[in-house]
This record gives structure tokens, sequence and C-alpha cells, in this order.
């Protein structure tokens, strides 16, 4: 058994006796030293199974609700002690270590050996499921990176694929409000999707806010781009390139197409954004938005002609 996999059967065992016994995150670490002992005296990698076992249980918050929506049919109570454990550790590996040391594939099938050691007949069976669609939503990162037959594309080689975005605000009465969406994975968000390849951004934007969140826009302004890498399991890397636009909506209903990755869409008032939780990128676009619809509406309210007496 190769250490790795047995500093992880370590700090599973840590986790069910953490959530069994309601334990706090500095008893979890003295468990954790305890069972190391024990088990593993010759693993000889407690940081390692300190640094996977603290940040398990400090965002247990995030990853029980990422289990929640992709295995909505199963409640985080319902789920088997060890299983839900298992697919803590999975989810914290695969989300948030470092790819170079613990590959996407490397965790997931970590995760699975673990489940079938230590849970139930269809504990692999489960834990692949959950956290093979989180995967997928993921985009499958580093899906070829086990294999060494396929070379790396250089950057200005890959393929671009055209997107577009865009911060939707409407009025209503003395309020402005701007609409977002939130994914799977505990962000709000902007609305985008792919251009095809004859439309114009304007006329993209305009189709893609209609499919996705049902409200009918007019673009004001663009905002900025951004450009990013993902893998795509079927054509492998590419570069996505994005236009977003400040455009305005009447304030009617906010209705989210049936589509992985999100699971909400609604307005918020444009003075309570700032305190939600965001991905970093999209901060500046969105204050960028912020300050524009701001300076539109004081112009507006200046220009407004004095009511007279």
């Amino acid at each position: 058994m190769a250490n790795r996999h047995l500093s992880r059967s370590v700090v599973l065992q840590t986790l069910f006796e953490w959530d069994f016994r309601t334990m706090p995150l500095q008893s979890a670490v003295e468990a954790l030293a305890r069972n190391a002992a024990d088990h593993a005296p010759a693993a000889g990698d407690l940081p390692f199974m300190q640094e996977i076992l603290s940040g398990t249980i400090g965002r247990k918050t995030d990853l029980d609700l990422i289990i929640e929506k992709a295995a909505p049919e199963w409640p985080i109570p319902r789920i088997a002690l060890v299983d839900r454990n298992v697919l803590r550790l999975g989810l914290f590996e695969l989300l948030f270590s470092d790819r170079e040391k613990v590959p996407a594939k490397v965790a997931i099938n970590e995760a699975i050996e673990l489940a079938k050691s230590f849970g139930s007949e269809n504990s692999g069976r489960f834990v692949n499921g959950v956290l093979g669609a989180v995967y997928k939503e993921l985009g499958e990162p580093g899906k070829d990176e086990v294999s060494k037959k396929k070379k790396d594309v250089p950057y200005e080689e890959m393929p671009v694929e055209r997107l577009v975005g865009a911060v939707v605000f409407a009025k209503s009465g003395a309020e402005i409000y701007l609409a977002l969406v939130h994914d799977i994975f505990g962000h709000w968000t902007l609305s985008k999707g792919k251009l095809t390849p004859e439309e114009t951004p304007e006329a993209g934007v305009v189709r893609k806010i209609k499919e996705e969140i049902g409200l009918n826009i007019t673009p004001v302004e663009r905002l900025g781009e951004n450009e990013y890498v993902a893998s795509d399991p079927n054509t492998g890397k590419k570069r996505k390139h994005v236009i977003y636009f400040l455009a305005q909506s009447p304030f009617t209903e906010v209705e989210l197409a049936k589509k992985g990755g999100l699971d909400d869409a609604r307005w918020f008032k444009i003075k309570d954004v700032l305190d939600l939780n965001f991905y970093e990128d999209m901060l500046p676009i969105v204050e960028k938005a912020m300050q524009a619809i701001s300076t539109t509406d004081t112009k507006e309210k200046k220009a407004k002609p004095a009511p007279t007496k």
C-alpha cells in the first residue's frame, strides 16, 4: 500500500470519529496524531494528513452543499457516515488541492478505493457517481494528464471558443437590481454562453440571456473581456474568450433554464451585490458594471427637469 493511500485511510478514520462524536477541529487534529501513531507510524506523512484533514473540516459547509447539489436525492444525514466523509475528503482534494501534486483523477480514484475498503458493497459506485458528476461540471480537468501520448498544444495554437455574458440590470421604482445566476459550487456569477459563428457579440448576448434566464435585454456597453484555458473531454484544451456587456432589462421574473451547472437565478438590489460570494475574476466586471450604472443613474437624475412650483 502506497504511503499516501495509507495516509488518506488514517484521515478517513479520523473524519469518521470527528463526525460521529461531533468533535471540534483541535480534537480532530489530536485524534489524527493518535491514529497515525497507531496505524501508520512508518508513513512519515503527518503534515500531508493534517493538511487534508483540516482542509476537509474547514470547508465542510461548502463540501456538503456540493454533495447535495450533485446527489439531490441523498440529503447529507441519509448518506452513510463512511460514504459522506469519503465524499468530503475526495471533493476537498478534487476542488482545492494543488493539481500538480494531486491530479483530479487521482483524487477521484483514491476516494473510490477508500469507499470500497471501508464502506458497503455499493459505496464505491455511489462515490464514483457523485465525484464523477462534479468532475464533469468542472470540465473534466486533467482528463489526459495520466497519458503522455498526447503532446501539449502551445497556448497560441489552442482553438478559441467565443462566449458572451452580461451584467443585467433593471430599475423598479427607486431601486436598481442585478440579475445573477448561482452555480452548484456555491458562487453567484454572470449568465453567459457560446456565440454561433455568424453572430455578432451583441446579438449573441441578447439570445443567450433570453435562453438562460428568460430576460429580454438591451446591451448598453461592453464592460471588458477575459480569457481562460479549459479542457474539453472530446477536443482537448481550448481557449475560452468571453466578452462581457452591461445590459438593461425590464424588471420581470427571472426564469432559469434547466441545464447543468446552475441551480438558481434571481434579482438582487445593487446595494447588496458585493456581499455575495463571487469568483475572483468576476468581481472586476461586476464592480465596473455597478460604477457604470451609478454614473448613468446620476446623469439621468440631473437631467430631469426641476418640479414646477
